[in-house]
């Protein structure tokens, strides 16, 4: 089976365009395009360049695209410098991460509203059980006027000296 360099080019001459006619179909650079026919993919920074770029150019020349991006990847994997890293740290499920997951998609401005809507909540019960709560038990009892009595303790705080 022919790599994915020699079937875009093979597409590109079997149609009869230039590189610079293709270079005006897909907006692809010309540098690009004549890396990507002689399998070139180091001047490209990471591999979602060439992915797009390939994708681009097998639907421009109208070949199957599915299983031209299949034979990059496998090429890809071959490569060292666009091979997949292993990841760099485990990768554990917890609450917390989950619940910072899902704050992350909250929209914020409805989370406002539900937040406000609920304390305005909190604050009416609070006011209809405290109402309650002083209907239910009656007034105040009536207490004697309170007198105060100070402490018959005799110490006093010493006067500053000047």
């Amino acid at each position: 089976m022919s790599t994915v360099a020699e079937q875009l080019r093979a597409a590109r001459e079997a149609k009869k365009l230039t590189v610079q006619q293709v270079a005006d179909a897909t907006k692809i650079r010309t540098d690009h395009i004549r890396a990507l026919e002689n399998g070139n993919f180091n001047i490209f920074s990471a591999p979602i360049y060439i992915r797009g770029s390939v994708k681009n150019y097998a639907a421009t020349l109208k070949l199957d695209v599915p299983q031209i991006l299949a034979a990059l990847d496998a090429e890809l994997k071959g490569t060292e410098k666009f091979s997949e890293p292993p990841p760099l740290v485990e990768q554990r499920k917890n609450l917390l991460g989950h619940l910072a997951l899902l704050a992350s998609r909250l929209n914020w401005r409805f989370g406002f509203i539900g937040l406000a809507a609920l304390a305005v909540m909190v604050v009416v019960a609070a006011g209809v059980f405290a109402w309650w709560h002083r209907h239910k038990n009656g007034p105040a009892p009536n207490l004697p006027p309170a007198i105060y009595q100070p402490a018959n303790s005799g110490d006093t705080l010493p006067l500053p000296k000047k």
